[in-house]
């Protein structure tokens, strides 16, 4: 409702919003099949591997979704479940950076 509310304000529109879902939705073509098809690796992965450097990524990490994938889910699902995370946490910070900005201005 809020959302709804917010696209008739002058908010995001239907088409950045109908874009970034696509984009979301075909993500995994180009993050798992193409990459896996070409062989790609994130080249700061490349550098720290010809720096002799130590892998301290499992040790580290802090997130379930490591690597854009969601424990037990396949990675396809997974690139998608974190792309519209990452794209609502976006758009939710619009949101509030807009509606600071307006109260602000008032």
């Amino acid at each position: 409702m809020a959302a709804k509310q917010s696209i008739k304000k002058g908010g995001y529109s239907r088409r950045a919003i109908g874009l970034a879902i696509f984009l979301v939705l075909v993500s995994p073509l180009f993050g798992v099949f193409l990459a896996d098809m070409v062989g790609y690796h994130e080249p700061l992965d490349v550098a720290a591997e010809v720096l002799n450097l130590q892998d301290l990524t499992e040790s580290i990490n802090w997130t379930p979704f490591m690597d854009y994938t969601v424990p037990g889910l396949p990675a396809e699902l997974g690139y998608i479940i974190s792309g519209f995370i990452g794209v609502g946490i976006i758009f939710g910070l619009g949101l509030i950076l807009r509606r600071a900005g307006s109260q602000g201005s008032q």
